[in-house]
């Protein structure tokens, strides 16, 4: 996609330094050839291109604040089982009263 408007971008400088240096023409008119045939076309383009991918990473970002806040809500949102001591794995046994 870059590799067209790169071109493009080439094309629409070689028409505005064609307006700029030909006797009839004027650097005002190279000036707006530029704008109105490059840059703004091509921002729209480029902005148009680019929708689904900031479409999937705002999904991707959403995603990644619900699952941060459940896990926060959650208790036993850890990695190790619960009442698991920190040696072996093995629940600690209390002696009764």
């Amino acid at each position: 996609m870059y590799l067209v408007v790169i071109g493009w971008m080439y094309v629409v400088l070689m028409m505005s330094v064609a307006e700029a240096t030909n006797t009839n023409g004027t650097v005002l008119g190279a000036i707006v050839t530029f704008f109105l045939y490059g840059l703004l076309p091509v921002a729209l383009v480029v902005y148009l291109m680019r929708t689904p991918q900031r479409r999937k990473a705002i999904k991707a970002r959403e995603a990644a604040e619900l699952r941060q806040a459940q896990a926060s809500l959650d208790p036993d949102a850890g990695s190790h089982a619960p009442g698991a001591a920190e040696a072996g794995g093995i629940a600690p046994v209390r002696k009764e009263p």
